[in-house]
């Protein structure tokens, strides 16, 4: 029997490549998108190259019926006979301004994509999880700003920060289950939602990190396809920070 992933947001940057990394290590993948319908179908296609499955649904988690959208998951888990991996990658980084000005509702679009959305997509993958029996791994993808705060992103910040903490509820809650559940926090990513996604990392100046550089989505994807497998069987509530050293130098600007 195959193994199944559930990768939201899949149809680019971190989401895509964790996609595609995990077919390569042998899973079946359900792929999810919000507004990028053609970019999914890239996915699917390098799915399938590999010799893999692929499902693809839309996935709007700024839904106001947030519960009805998060179905989506149990669609993709019929279609493909199941799930033992979720990805929950979804979200929004875009800035929200001042505390001091921000809005209820900009406050609250941010919160639904980011924590409630991951929540209620968690959910349904690990009930499916325990009803299985086979155990299963969720993968929270957070932020550094999950352990750090940022100046103009406090609906962010909190998104994030809330998103860290429910991983280490929910590691606990279903540790009994067999289901492992731990969150990949990056830092600064050449993707879409930091506008460099046709740029390489490689070439981009960043001297305030000691690499000196973002990172690839490529560089995140590696780390969840690790997580996935049974080479990380004995870790479950961690939070692994991949961030060029940022946090290193948090510390040392606080000292």
């Amino acid at each position: 029997m195959s193994s199944i992933a559930i990768v939201t947001a899949s149809d680019s940057g971190i989401g895509q490549e964790s996609a595609k990394e995990l077919a390569e290590n042998g899973f079946d993948v359900g792929i999810t998108y919000h507004e990028d319908e053609a970019g999914a179908k890239e996915t699917l296609a390098a799915v399938e190259e590999v010799g893999r499955r692929g499902e693809v649904r839309r996935l709007d988690l700024t839904n106001p019926d947030l519960p009805k959208a998060a179905h989506v998951i149990d669609e993709l888990a019929s279609a493909l006979g199941g799930v033992d991996i979720l990805v929950n990658n979804a979200g929004t980084g875009d800035p929200t301004g001042d505390f001091l000005e921000l809005s209820y509702e900009e406050w609250r679009r941010v919160l639904d994509t980011n924590l409630d959305g991951a929540f209620l997509c968690a959910q349904r993958a690990a009930r499916r999880m325990v009803d299985a029996g086979s155990g299963g791994r969720i993968i929270n993808i957070t932020s550094v700003h999950e352990h750090i705060p940022r100046t103009g992103a406090s609906a962010y910040c909190a998104s994030k920060g809330g998103l860290g903490l429910l991983t280490k509820v929910m590691a606990m809650e279903l540790a009994p289950y067999g289901i492992r559940v731990n969150a990949i926090a990056p830092g600064e990513i050449s993707t879409p939602m930091t506008g460099a996604e046709d740029t390489d990392p490689l070439t981009i100046e960043r001297p305030n990190l000691p690499l000196r550089r973002p990172g690839h989505a490529r560089e995140i994807a590696a780390w969840v396809a690790f997580l996935a497998s049974e080479k990380a069987s004995y870790a479950t509530g961690a939070s692994l920070v991949v961030d060029g050293g940022l946090m290193l130098m948090a510390a040392e600007l606080s000292s």
